[in-house]
C-alpha cells in the first residue's frame, strides 16, 4: 500500500459518449495546475484504440501501470473471480498512486453489449473507498436525468460523490438551472463544445479511407475543419476556401483545381486536394500550379466517387489518435480551463509544496497575467505568429495587446491562419501615430543632441516607436523579437527606457520548465562576461524574479569548483561574487562557488557541500558568463526535451522581452504574460 495518504477520484461516464477520457485527464491537468502531486490510473482498456495510459505516460510522464483488457475482465468475473479482479485493480492503484497526493481512477465507458461495466465501476469505487465524479454530454437532452440516475447507484452503495462534470455543453447551456435540478451536488465545471478540437489532420483522413498520398506537403500538421464537393463552378464555391478546408473534387476539374491554388498562393492554408474516380491532375495544370500547390497542401487520391468520398470522412472517429498528441494537448487544455479550480480544490486539502511543477508554474503565469489587464504593445504586429499570439492573449484575458502595424495588412494575415480578430485587439497604424512621439524622444535624448528629423527617422522602426510608447506610460510593456535581433529589441530599451533604481545592469532569465520543478537560470542571453560585482547584482535580480513568479529562491552561484576545491581567475571570481551577494543582500539564500550536479543533486551536494543551505536544492542557477549559460541552457534544453520560457529582461525600469526568432505561438503567449506580471509591480507614472 501507499505509504502516505492519496485521495482518490474515480471518473465515470452517466451515459455513452460523454467523452470520458478527455474529461479524465483534463483533470488531471487542472489538478497539476494547482500544484498537486497527481497520478491516473486505467484499470481497464476497453478496447485496442483506448489510449488513456498511453497519453498519460506521454503528455504528463507519469508512471502509469498498463490495464487490464475488457475481455479479460468479462471472462473472470464470467468465471466467479470478481473478488479477486478487483484485488488486482486495487493493486494497480496503488502502484500507480505512489508518491501522489490525488489519484484519477478513468472507469469504464457504457456498453451495451456488456452488461456488468456500470456494476464493476461501483465495485471499483468502493475497493478504492474513491469519491466519485460523473460526466454527462450535456448535448444529451436527459443529461441531467441521467446523471441523476448515475448519481444515485453509486449513493445506494456508500459511494461518496465529489461532484458533476458536463462535457460538450452549448454556450447557453443552462447551469444554474442545471445546478437546481441537482440539488447539493457540485458541478465541477461545465466543458463547452469546440468543433476545432474535433478536427483530424489531413493525415487521419488519408489514412481512413486508405488513400493514395499524391503530395504529402503538411499532411501531419494541416487540419480538416471542413469538407466541400466541388459539385458546382468554382465562382459558386470559392467564398467557402478558407483555412482548414478539404476539397473534395475529381482532378479533372482544372476550374477547381486553379481556384485551390490560388487560394493557396494567398495564404490560405486549405487541408488538403481530394481527388475521387482515381482521376489524377493534368500535367500541364500540376506544372502551372506547382509554385501555388507546393506551399504545403497535400494532395490525395480515392477510387470512390466523390459523394461516397465525403460520407466516408464525415464518419472519421471521434477519438483522438495516439500520435496526435498536439490535438490532445488541446482537448485537456481546454478541459482544464473549463473545470471550477475553487470547486474541485474544496474537494480536498492541497498539501504545501517548496517545488513548483511546470504545470503549476504556467497555470499561475496565467492567472496573474489575467488579475491586471496590462497593455503589451507588438512591435511586430504583422507578422503572423505576433497575431495569433495577441488574439489568444485577448480571448484569454491575458493582456491588453496593441499590435503595431497596417490593418488590412493584419486582417489579411488572421484570414490566411483561419482565425478572427477580437473587436477588443487594438491596431495602431505606425503612419499616423509616430509624429507624436517626436518632442518627447528628442526630450529623452536631448544630452546626445538628437534632433527632431534623426528622432522621426529613428521612430520608421517599430520597436523604436513601441519603446517610445512604453517610455511615455501609453503601454505597461512591450514584447519583441520573432523577426527582430536581441539589440534591436534591447538597444532602444537601454536609451529610451533605462535601468530601474537601484540597478546598474540589465540582465535575464530564463523558466526552465523541468519534469517535477521549474528552476531559473540567469543570465543566459544579455552580458558576456559579467564582473563580481554584475554577478552579485545578477543573482538579486533573479531572485527577485523567482519570488514574483512563486518559485522560492536558492541560489547558486555556479563554477567548475565547489567550495575552495579550485582556484583560477574564473572560480576567484564567482568566489568574490557570492561574498559581495552575502554582504550586499542578507537575507538572500546563496552559496558559491557550487559545481551544476553539487548545486542541483541532493546526494551530491551532501558530500561536495555539507553545510550549504543550497547545495542539491537550488532553484536558481547563476552562470559565471553568457559562453556558460547560454550552452547550458540550450544543452539542456534539447537534451533533455525541456521547455523554456524566456529570456526575461531583468534590471529595466519598465518591461521589455526579448523573443527567439524561432518562437512558437505559445512561447510569445507565455512571454506577453510575463510581461504582464512584471508590469505589475512598476510603479505608476514613471514617464518623463
Amino acid at each position: 500500500m501507499n505509504s502516505r495518504f492519496t485521495q482518490i477520484f474515480l471518473v465515470t461516464p452517466a451515459h455513452h459518449g460523454v467523452g470520458l477520457t478527455s474529461v479524465a485527464l483534463g483533470i488531471v491537468r487542472a489538478l497539476q495546475r494547482t500544484g498537486v502531486a497527481v497520478a491516473f490510473a486505467k484499470p481497464v482498456a476497453q478496447d485496442a484504440s483506448d489510449n488513456s495510459v498511453y497519453f498519460a505516460q506521454q503528455i504528463f510522464h507519469l508512471p502509469t501501470p498498463e490495464s487490464f483488457s475488457l475481455q479479460e475482465s468479462a471472462e473472470r468475473i464470467a468465471a466467479n473471480q470478481s473478488s479477486e479482479l478487483l484485488e488486482e485493480i486495487v493493486a494497480l492503484c496503488m502502484t500507480a498512486c505512489k508518491g501522489a497526493d490525488v489519484l484519477v481512477v478513468e472507469g469504464l465507458h457504457t456498453d451495451g453489449s456488456h452488461s456488468f461495466i456500470s456494476h464493476l465501476n461501483v465495485e471499483i469505487a468502493r475497493s478504492l473507498k474513491a469519491e466519485v465524479i460523473v460526466v454527462a454530454d450535456a448535448s444529451e437532452p436527459t443529461a441531467v436525468t441521467d446523471l441523476r440516475l448515475g448519481i444515485s447507484q453509486f449513493i445506494n452503495e456508500d459511494c461518496k460523490i465529489a461532484g458533476v462534470i458536463f462535457n460538450k455543453a452549448a454556450e447557453d447551456f443552462d447551469l444554474a438551472g442545471a445546478q437546481k435540478l441537482l440539488s447539493r451536488t457540485r458541478i465541477w465545471g461545465v466543458v463547452h463544445e469546440n468543433p476545432m478540437l474535433r478536427a483530424p489532420r489531413t493525415l487521419d483522413v488519408a489514412q481512413h479511407l486508405n488513400a493514395e498520398i499524391v503530395a504529402e506537403g503538411e499532411i501531419a500538421t494541416r487540419r480538416v475543419s471542413e469538407t466541400i464537393i466541388a459539385a458546382r463552378s468554382a465562382r459558386q464555391f470559392i467564398q467557402r476556401l478558407r483555412p482548414g478546408t478539404l476539397v473534395i473534387t475529381s482532378g479533372d476539374r482544372d476550374d477547381i483545381i486553379l481556384a485551390s491554388a490560388l487560394a493557396a498562393s494567398r495564404g490560405i492554408q486549405l487541408a488538403g486536394l481530394l481527388l475521387t474516380h482515381a482521376s489524377s491532375i493534368v500535367p500541364q495544370l500540376m506544372e502551372f500550379a506547382a509554385p501555388a500547390l507546393n506551399t504545403g497542401v497535400p494532395i490525395l487520391r480515392t477510387d470512390n466517387d466523390s459523394y461516397i468520398t465525403a460520407r466516408r470522412v464525415s464518419h472519421i472517429p471521434e477519438a483522438v489518435p495516439r500520435d496526435d498528441l498536439t490535438r490532445m494537448n488541446a482537448v485537456l487544455d481546454t478541459v482544464a480551463e473549463h473545470l471550477d479550480t475553487e470547486t474541485i480544490t474544496a474537494a480536498f486539502h492541497l498539501p504545501e509544496t517548496s517545488k513548483l511543477s511546470p504545470p503549476a508554474f504556467r497555470y499561475q503565469l496565467i492567472q496573474k497575467a489575467r488579475s491586471e489587464q496590462k497593455r503589451i504593445v507588438l512591435p511586430e504586429g504583422e507578422e503572423p505568429r505576433t497575431v495569433r499570439a495577441a488574439i489568444i492573449c485577448t480571448e484569454k484575458g491575458i493582456a491588453h495587446c496593441i499590435l503595431l502595424g497596417k490593418r488590412e495588412i493584419i486582417e489579411t494575415v488572421a484570414a490566411s491562419q483561419g482565425v478572427t480578430l477580437p473587436a477588443t485587439l487594438e491596431i495602431l497604424d505606425p503612419d499616423v501615430i509616430r509624429s507624436r512621439y517626436v518632442a518627447p524622444m528628442v526630450e529623452l535624448r536631448k544630452s546626445k543632441g538628437l534632433t527632431p528629423g534623426q528622432a522621426l527617422a529613428q521612430l520608421e522602426d517599430a520597436v523604436v516607436l513601441g519603446t517610445m510608447m512604453l517610455a511615455v506610460d501609453e503601454v505597461d510593456g512591450l514584447v519583441s523579437g520573432a523577426v527582430h535581433t536581441t539589440a534591436s529589441t534591447v538597444r532602444p530599451a537601454l536609451q529610451l527606457i533605462k535601468t530601474s533604481p537601484g540597478s546598474s545592469i540589465v540582465s535575464s532569465v530564463f523558466f526552465m520548465l523541468m519534469p517535477d520543478q521549474v528552476l531559473v537560470y540567469g543570465d543566459c542571453a544579455i552580458n558576456p562576461v559579467p564582473t563580481a560585482e554584475q554577478l552579485a547584482e545578477i543573482a538579486k535580480q533573479s531572485a527577485d524574479s523567482a519570488i514574483a513568479f512563486g518559485i522560492t529562491p536558492k541560489v547558486a552561484m555556479i563554477s567548475y569548483s565547489t567550495g575552495t576545491s579550485g582556484t583560477g581567475d574564473d572560480v576567484e571570481k564567482v568566489r568574490l561574487a557570492s561574498e559581495i551577494a552575502h554582504r550586499k543582500y542578507p537575507d538572500l539564500v546563496l552559496d558559491g562557488p557550487l559545481q551544476y550536479d553539487a548545486a542541483s543533486v541532493v546526494d551530491v551536494g551532501r558530500q561536495k557541500a555539507p553545510n550549504s543551505p543550497v547545495a542539491g536544492q537550488a532553484t536558481v542557477f547563476i552562470f559565471p558568463d553568457l559562453n556558460t549559460g547560454n550552452t547550458t541552457y540550450k544543452a539542456v534544453q534539447r537534451s533533455a526535451n525541456v521547455v523554456s520560457v524566456g529570456p526575461m529582461l531583468q534590471g529595466l525600469r519598465k518591461p521589455v522581452n526579448d523573443l527567439s526568432r524561432g518562437a512558437l505561438v505559445d512561447d510569445i503567449v507565455f512571454t506577453i504574460a510575463l510581461t504582464a506580471i512584471q508590469a505589475q509591480t512598476v510603479p505608476a507614472k514613471t514617464a518623463i
